[in-house]
């Protein structure tokens, strides 16, 4: 497995609060929040944590466990410092991890950044967004489509580093050969749609780091309102990169 990644602060804001980490077997993508440098500091801090206790652990953990546990190390340091420095107070991010073993793909994930599994000509977002407008849609309040541009739509409902504790949704699914992982913040998935990614990586390219530079181009020019962090990873073997 292996991976290439980028993170672009985009046309709007002046700071990139996004965090990422590309280490097969391990790949981690982090969108922090808060005032002044903090959101920075909180998915900084969050993802040095989840590789500090992956490379700790992954011997004596099975993977599943070995994520929601990184991820709540992560949770109680970024909390922690918001609560011992002022300049931090209230400060969190969202992270989203995936861990290769073997043909498996294990991931744990808190927030509303994603991980799409491109199979074919297919596109499967795996992880639930832990947002407002997600649960309205989820509830039948809203739609999809109406979710895209609802006034509300960046307001999360699980976070790292916002309380004591946290509740990471997780899973796992069977890696096949030519699969594609996309890992990625909201400063994509807002801009750009998921069949507008579908066509990129599906264009035959033969280097994955065209594909995340073209997606966060495509980002950019559709506004580029948000940070923009895009990670590919894919069997090594595969067509791509």
């Amino acid at each position: 497995m292996r991976g290439y990644a980028k993170s672009d602060t985009g046309r709007v804001r002046e700071c990139n609060e996004d965090s990422f980490l590309c280490k097969p077997p391990l790949f981690v993508v982090a969108d922090g929040m808060g005032g002044h440098v903090a959101g920075e500091i909180a998915s900084k801090t969050a993802t040095e944590v989840i590789n500090d206790y992956v490379m700790q652990h992954a011997r004596t953990e099975e993977p599943a466990i070995l994520l929601a546990a990184a991820i709540n190390e992560a949770n109680r340091e970024v909390y922690r410092l918001s609560r011992e420095n002022s300049q931090y107070a209230g400060m969190g991010t969202t992270v989203t991890t995936a861990y290769v073993e073997g043909n498996k793909i294990y991931w744990s994930h808190i927030g509303d950044s994603r991980i799409y599994l491109i199979r074919d000509d297919d596109i499967l977002q795996v992880t639930p967004d832990h947002s407002l407008v997600s649960e309205l849609v989820r509830s039948g309040n809203i739609t999809a489509e109406e979710a895209l541009t609802h006034p509300q739509r960046n307001i999360l409902t699980r976070a790292v580093g916002t309380g004591e504790s946290v509740m990471p949704a997780n899973g796992n699914f069977v890696w096949q050969e030519d699969d594609i992982l996309l890992l990625c913040t909201d400063g994509l998935t807002n801009m750009v749609k998921e069949t507008d990614i579908l066509d990129l990586v599906r264009t035959k390219r033969p280097d994955a780091a065209w594909i995340v530079d073209n997606l966060v181009k495509m980002a950019n020019y559709a506004g580029g309102v948000d940070n923009i962090t895009v990670l590919l990873a894919q069997s090594a073997d595969g067509n791509h990169g």
